[in-house]
C-alpha cells in the first residue's frame, strides 16, 4: 500500500501542508496519531477531498473515530473516487 498513488498523494499532503515528518507516515498510521489537533485533522480531510475531487461521507469515514488508519483512508478514497481522477496534490507539490 505504501507505494500506491493514493497513499503517496496523502503522504505528500501531510508532509507539505501539515508538516508531518515522512518517517511518521505509513499505511498503519492512525489518523489521530499524526499529531494534528481536531481542527487540523478536519482540515486534512478537506484537503484530501479537494485533492481527489470527492467528498467522503461521514458514515464511510469519520476522522474523529479512534483507530482509523491511513490505509483505511486510502481504501475509502479508492472506493468513493473510483473514477480514478488524478490528485491535484501531486501536481501542486511537484
Amino acid at each position: 500500500m505504501s507505494s500506491s498513488p493514493t497513499f503517496n498523494s496523502i503522504a505528500t499532503i501531510l508532509e507539505a501542508d501539515f508538516k508531518v515528518d515522512r518517517s511518521a507516515i505509513s499505511p498503519a498510521t492512525v489518523l489521530t496519531d499524526l499529531g494534528l489537533d481536531s481542527l487540523a485533522l478536519m482540515e486534512f480531510v478537506f484537503a484530501v477531498e479537494d485533492a481527489f475531487h470527492l467528498r467522503i461521507p461521514e458514515d464511510r469515514l469519520d476522522p474523529r473515530e479512534a483507530g482509523i488508519t491511513l490505509q483505511r483512508l486510502c481504501e475509502v478514497i479508492d472506493t468513493e473516487g473510483s473514477s480514478a481522477v488524478a490528485p491535484a496534490a501531486e501536481a501542486a507539490h511537484a
